[in-house]
């Protein structure tokens, strides 16, 4: 009998419409694949022309050697988060195999969507500290694969309260 995915995602409706999303997508094994200059910004293309034919504002991305972060937010009510992400990796997917002969990514992604509570600015400072994070640089505006397509993102790194997503808190109660 063949092994039972386990669904991870909320129904699609959460996944439809004006929302904010923290997305990370992991290549297959983690393995470094965007060390290369070249790789990491194909990525960045793809991410934008993606974003832009689904309708999502990519407030924050990082591409790091091993996975990449976005902070997506639908721009319509048709906005459909799931479609955005799974075109975005078939395309991706479809070319780096091509090439490569090898898998680009893992077969799932994770997700959180954003809830009120949460401010835009901390997730995308979160997003564009993981180089920091990772010992990569020490100042997120030195690192070329981080940016944003809505803003002038180098200019809003001013301290903020610092966001993590739930699954990186010691408890994942929400408050109350």
């Amino acid at each position: 009998m063949p092994a039972q995915h386990k669904n991870i995602r909320l129904a699609p409706d959460y996944y439809m419409g004006r929302r904010s999303y923290f997305v990370t997508f992991c290549c297959e094994g983690r393995r470094a694949l965007f060390t290369d200059r070249d790789r990491a910004n194909w990525l960045i293309d793809n991410l934008r022309r993606q974003s832009t034919a689904y309708r999502f504002a990519v407030h924050a991305y990082c591409v790091m050697p091993d996975h990449a972060h976005i902070f997506a937010a639908g721009l319509e009510t048709t906005s459909n988060l799931l479609a955005f992400v799974r075109n975005f990796k078939h395309t991706t997917e479809y070319e780096y195999r091509k090439r490569f002969r090898r898998a680009l990514w893992q077969k799932k992604f994770y997700d959180h969507i954003l809830r009120e509570r949460d401010s835009a600015d901390a997730v995308a400072i979160y997003i564009w500290a993981n180089p920091v994070r990772a010992g990569i640089c020490a100042d997120p505006r030195e690192y070329p694969y981080s940016g944003s397509f809505t803003t002038d993102w180098k200019t809003k790194m001013a301290p903020v309260k610092p966001w993590r997503p739930v699954w990186k808190t010691k408890t994942n109660v929400a408050p109350v």
